[in-house]
């Protein structure tokens, strides 16, 4: 498996980082300590927005569970099809931005073989995902600001649910990559949005995701991914956990007088390649 192309996320910096045994360091002399879970924190104090910055160890955790019980198991499906039917070779860099728990991540390097580099902006998703999956570079830092990835080293780029920067996303992919998008649909959890805050739905994202993207990239297919859960009361739960709405005591109190609920899970999805 080929090294991961990190970079020095030291301002002004952007060397390579090359890995000794504890640390990964630049020829400049900055220097990376290894957590003892496994991963590295390239967060620089210019982009972060707290000391908390990221989901919380709750909310990654609760993530986690969804997964394991097949919530958000079609769009993994998805992308594994997709490294397929584009023909990504065992040799690439598959990067995830804002990887969350790991699961879709550690699933693509576990089935294909490629070397994966996982970054999130938490500090608790990645001690999670490094703990679960340890075949993958785990990272921490600000995905929506400059990347800690070589220019143009990544051959499949993904973004699931996450914030990204599209111009650097165009920096670090190569000239024959792909970049993969999944943002909420419209339908995206309505039966419990509309429990809770008796709200219609949502206006579609995906036009705001092409025209951020249009100055950098081509979509080459656009498409929904859906299915449907009954879950359980703890399961519905983990769902508001994991969600920014799941902070709000109210809504944890309604979800507390149910038993089951069909809801459903829903992805646009566009699959994009760099303009020359």
């Amino acid at each position: 498996m080929i090294a991961p192309p990190l970079a020095c996320t030291v301002r002004d910096c952007g060397q390579p980082l090359a890995r000794n045994e504890q640390t990964w360091s630049c020829a400049n002399g900055h220097s990376y300590d290894i957590a003892r879970s496994g991963y590295l924190n390239l967060l620089q104090p210019q982009d972060r927005r707290s000391l908390a910055a990221g989901d919380a160890a709750a909310a990654v955790e609760a993530r986690a569970r969804l997964h394991a019980g097949g919530v958000g198991s079609a769009l993994i499906k998805t992308v594994l099809d997709h490294l397929v039917s584009l023909q990504v070779s065992d040799s690439a860099v598959l990067a995830d931005l804002g990887s969350g728990s790991g699961d879709a991540l550690g699933t693509c390097v576990a089935e294909r073989g490629v070397a994966g580099i996982g970054i999130d902006l938490s500090v608790a998703a990645i001690r999670h995902a490094a703990r679960r999956f340890p075949r993958v570079t785990w990272v921490v830092a600000n995905a929506d600001r400059r990347l800690p990835l070589i220019e143009a080293s990544v051959s499949f780029l993904m973004s699931l649910h996450g914030r990204r920067n599209a111009g650097e996303c165009a920096r670090v992919l190569a000239p024959s990559g792909f970049l993969f998008v999944a943002v909420p649909a419209a339908l995206d959890l309505i039966e419990l949005r509309e429990f809770i805050q008796g709200v219609a739905p949502e206006r579609a994202k995906v036009d705001a995701l092409l025209a951020e993207h249009e100055p950098f990239f081509t979509p080459v297919e656009q498409f929904v991914v859906r299915e449907q859960h009954t879950l359980n009361r703890e399961s519905l739960t983990d769902l508001l956990q994991s969600t920014y709405r799941g902070a709000r005591t109210s809504a944890r109190g309604r979800v507390a007088s149910l038993s089951t609920m069909d809801v459903t899970v829903a992805s646009d999805c566009v699959l994009f390649q760099r303009r020359p």
